[in-house]
């Protein structure tokens, strides 16, 4: 089974909580399954799980990504201006895979799953959801 989620983003940089669309994906869909893998559309975009209670490791992580892959100091940006979101896009990377049992997402109580943003605003961005 397989869903485009599509959704837009509001900044040039942040961290989408999707957790909770994902869960309702494979609360629908995920009986008898065994595997939700998530991949997200664009070089520019990524998929993480990381913590969502303390609002600061969102700040932290971004804050992390800028500092080992500052803005304005790459090759690429003479083409397009945004080298530094292909860095990080690549340094997390585009996709995670989730174990489900009885339907469920088997995250821990502080995992949730996030949409990384690096080249925002966008009107659309797309993540693919394989649930098998």
């Amino acid at each position: 089974m397989q869903i485009i989620v599509t959704f837009p983003t509001s900044k040039r940089e942040e961290l989408v909580d999707i957790t909770e669309r994902i869960r309702e994906i494979v609360h629908e869909h995920g009986n008898g399954k065994e595997l939700c893998a998530l991949y997200a559309r664009g070089a520019t975009a990524a998929i993480m799980i990381q913590e969502n209670w303390d609002p600061n490791i969102q700040i932290d992580v971004l804050k992390c990504l800028r500092d080992l892959a500052p803005r304005g100091k790459w090759l690429h940006d003479r083409v397009d201006g945004n080298a530094d979101a292909h860095i990080k896009a690549g340094i997390v990377g585009p996709s995670e895979v989730i174990p489900i049992r009885d339907g469920e997402l088997l995250l821990s109580t502080w995992q949730n799953i996030f949409f990384c943003e690096f080249d925002g605003p966008r009107s659309k961005r797309e993540i693919v959801v394989t649930v098998v």
